[in-house]
């Protein structure tokens, strides 16, 4: 398939002012706005090796690495890492994020955990409905899959 007939369909559907508003550059589309959204992704992906990398590191409450977390504690140091800076608690990397649906949920990005009384928990979403974490004390960093559905996603920005 040729340059032109890959063009040709775009066109038709995307219309030709639509498709003015796009450019290719060496094969990859770059749509304009785009550039948050994939810094995001590569910083998110960043996270989620970090924390994958901290499998088997103990709980301890109130430690943020590198030996050692707790839930907020390994989120901080993932992004840390990655390049972003996140509060402390859970609570306040909650209201750091940008608040997304289920449905638009990405790798690396948070899961927060709520109750009646707010946040208490949060991960780095792992795909397929599992989160890297924290869990509790005497646990360790572990790969698990999401158990509620009292669960908020928020994208670090």
């Amino acid at each position: 398939m040729t340059a032109r007939t890959t063009i040709s369909p775009m066109l038709a559907r995307a219309g030709v002012t639509s498709f003015l508003a796009l450019a290719t550059i060496g094969g990859t589309l770059v749509v304009p706005g785009a550039t948050a959204d994939a810094e995001a992704a590569t910083t998110s992906a960043a996270a989620l090796r970090i924390a994958a990398s901290k499998k088997g590191a103990p709980y301890r409450y109130g430690a943020s690495g590198p030996h050692r977390f707790d839930c907020s504690g390994l989120t901080l140091y993932s992004f840390k890492r990655a390049g972003k800076r996140l509060p402390r608690t859970a609570s306040a990397q909650y209201n750091r994020t940008r608040h997304l649906p289920a449905a638009s949920r990405r790798l690396g990005d948070l899961v927060f955990f709520h109750s009646r009384r707010g946040i208490y928990h949060v991960g780095i979403y792992a795909g397929n409905g599992r989160i890297w974490h924290a869990p509790k004390p005497g646990a360790v960093v572990r790969l698990e899959r999401i158990w509620s559905r009292s669960v908020s996603y928020g994208r670090v920005r």
